[in-house]
């Protein structure tokens, strides 16, 4: 089940694209916005994320910590921020254990077949680990842009 608005966001620990463990918890006292993607180097998440990398100096002048949540492995993140130059923590969820706990791990369909997989969703979690909005069905191009209004 997807955690709410006003909810404490769930906890977790993963390993990031140089990787080093990262827990939730580590971030309380500052506002974080958490997205989960469905796989590195595909255009709708490359769009996604270099929204992210474009508006980063402006989440950083305000505090903000942007971590980005696929299934993809360590390595597969490494590579994805190297080659798109990205400033900011992706996490490795490969047996998808987190995004099942913030219930975006869905049922998917493509081009008539089914199958499970991660749900373009982003949580806005405020400073003491308060879940402040949840985006769901996210459009990758102008996104982060559209989260960074939500500060304002």
């Amino acid at each position: 089940m997807k955690p709410k608005i006003g909810d404490i966001a769930p906890d977790f620990e993963l390993l990031d694209q140089d990787g080093v463990s990262h827990k939730l918890s580590d971030y309380l006292g500052m506002p974080v916005v958490l997205y989960f993607y469905p796989k590195d180097n595909t255009p709708g998440c490359t769009t996604q994320a270099c929204s992210f990398r474009d508006s980063f100096a402006e989440y950083k002048q305000k505090g903000i910590t942007v971590i980005g949540v696929s299934k993809d492995s360590v390595k597969s993140h490494a590579k994805f921020q190297e080659k798109y130059e990205l400033p900011f923590i992706l996490l490795a969820d490969t047996e998808h254990l987190v995004a099942e706990k913030y219930g975006v791990w869905v049922l998917k369909k493509m081009m008539g077949r089914e199958y499970m997989g991660m749900e373009r969703t982003t949580f806005v979690i405020d400073k003491d680990g308060k879940i402040l909005h949840v985006l769901e069905k996210v459009k990758p191009q102008n996104h982060a842009e559209e989260v960074l209004a939500l500060f304002d």
